[in-house]
């Protein structure tokens, strides 16, 4: 255990740590019933900013927000039938309700495709009700065998966008167009380093023509998936009935997408950024960005301190002040598990000084700042802190991440981090990356360096792929 008895060294049990700073951050704790969980408020609070920040994004694109029904008849799951094969193990079935044995079963949903596309099949008509783009908030349930907090749980919160439209290039570029959305949105405020690409075809998303999917770096060199796109095709059009009259009059299907992101980013951010010390939090996506901590109660001190938080909300900084009576060490502890990217400390030297105390998460430094000028000061020291997570993010990426061109390389490069090579497009090959290296194609890329090879089998390579163990 670390000095401070509640937080497991990264570098001793990197699984241990992580669970860890879920606990020491007050995220989530375990449910009764295996593979759920309670978000606590603060774990919320983090989701909560993370659903206004995409949500805005959504609507500017022409999203907008419906919802639909958590049970679907289990007939409707079976209509697509790839869709049915990819999620009949997770599915959780209601066979009675009412005290009756239910006359057909009832799918909670683990997504929302079928029932959308029943939804649909009404709401679309004509042309003139096209591109139609939708997104609900919502909770899924998939049935996991293997579940921890955050990153796999049997129910989970997330968004899914469905889209209609009237040519199969409209629809492709909505999937791609969303794709890049969640890539800079993990950028920009999630300070996390991704690779994009498309899924290869025995990890697309069941039921999809195409998967493009955001990969993100972990601390320990595993992927972790951080976003999906999907461009459905006319899959479920043709299993549900959608069809729409085109300006000749002529009956067509409309093509689709959905997409989606889910609670399983707050697990990301704990793994892309913590220490040993607790969590660390970019401050764009922070609930506290600011915590003002007075040295003592007293009266002079509160008062300096509730001036200071007023001046900083004026300038839309989320700031709290800490005006619990214990000792400023125990305090400083807490909000430092917590991850507040900046700490104020505020005593009888600043009072008289006119200056302020500044103490950054993320590097620990410590700076002043006059009173009078602490709102641009905070301003400055938050984008910086923004920067440098980022910043560290990529650095990690770039070192960790190295080439194979054949298997005895691929082998040991796969232990420490990403790997790029070639892939021959042969499943085999795949299923070996599996099976012995516990590992898989996280996404085939484009436009980067073309390899002569498969680094699997050797023969010659028909796709550059981002090779990785992931959670």
């Amino acid at each position: 255990m670390s000095k401070n008895e509640t937080i497991t060294p990264r570098g001793e049990d990197y699984a241990q740590w992580y669970q860890d700073i879920v606990a020491a951050a007050g995220l989530a704790e375990h449910a009764p019933v295996r593979g759920l969980m309670v978000i606590k408020p603060y774990g919320y609070a983090i989701w909560e900013n993370i659903q206004k920040v995409l949500d805005g994004q959504f609507k500017a694109t022409g999203t907008a927000n419906a919802y639909f029904p958590l049970l679907m008849p289990e007939s409707y799951l079976k209509k697509e039938a790839k869709h049915i094969e990819g999620f009949a193990p997770e599915v959780a079935v209601v066979t009675h309700a009412g005290g009756k044995k239910l006359d057909e079963p009832l799918v909670i949903r683990p997504t929302s495709e079928a029932i959308v596309n029943e939804v649909f099949a009404r709401w679309i008509q004509s042309y003139r009700d096209l591109p139609l783009n939708i997104n609900q908030w919502a909770n899924v349930i998939r049935w996991e065998l293997r579940p921890r907090l955050f990153l796999r749980s049997t129910e989970f919160l997330w968004q899914e966008g469905h889209t209609a439209h009237a040519s199969s290039e409209e629809a492709r570029a909505k999937a791609q167009e969303m794709l890049e959305l969640y890539a800079k949105f993990a950028r920009e405020y999630l300070a996390m380093a991704t690779v994009t690409g498309e899924k290869s075809e025995s990890e697309k998303f069941a039921g999809a023509e195409t998967t493009f999917t955001v990969e993100a770096y972990m601390q320990d060199g595993k992927a972790l998936q951080a976003g999906t796109s999907h461009f459905l095709g006319q899959n479920f059009a043709k299993a549900f009935g959608v069809k729409y009259l085109d300006g000749q009059g002529k009956e067509q299907y409309v093509w689709q997408t959905s997409w989606g992101v889910s609670t399983r980013l707050i697990g990301a951010l704990v793994m892309a950024h913590s220490d040993d010390k607790g969590l660390v939090l970019p401050p764009r996506i922070a609930p506290v960005q600011v915590i003002i901590v007075p040295v003592s109660s007293d009266t002079g001190i509160v008062e300096q301190a509730e001036k200071v938080a007023e001046t900083l909300t004026k300038s839309d900084v989320r700031v709290e002040v800490d005006k619990r009576d214990e000792r400023p060490g125990p305090k400083f502890f807490e909000w430092e598990k917590k991850g507040v990217p900046l700490r104020i400390e505020i005593g009888p030297r600043e009072v008289h000084d006119g200056e302020l105390t500044l103490a950054r998460r993320d590097t620990g430094n410590k700076s002043t700042a006059k009173t009078d000028d602490i709102a641009p000061a905070v301003k400055k020291i938050l984008d910086d802190i923004q920067h440098s997570l980022l910043t560290a993010s990529l650095h990690r990426m770039k070192e960790g991440t190295s080439e194979a061109d054949d298997w005895p390389t691929l082998t040991l490069a796969i232990k420490k981090g990403f790997v790029e090579g070639g892939w021959c497009g042969n499943e085999s090959c795949e299923e070996k990356v599996k099976s012995e290296l516990k590992g898989s194609i996280r996404c085939i890329t484009t436009g980067g360096k073309k390899y002569a090879k498969c680094a699997v089998c050797g023969i010659p390579a028909k796709f550059t792929v981002i090779y990785a163990r992931a959670y």
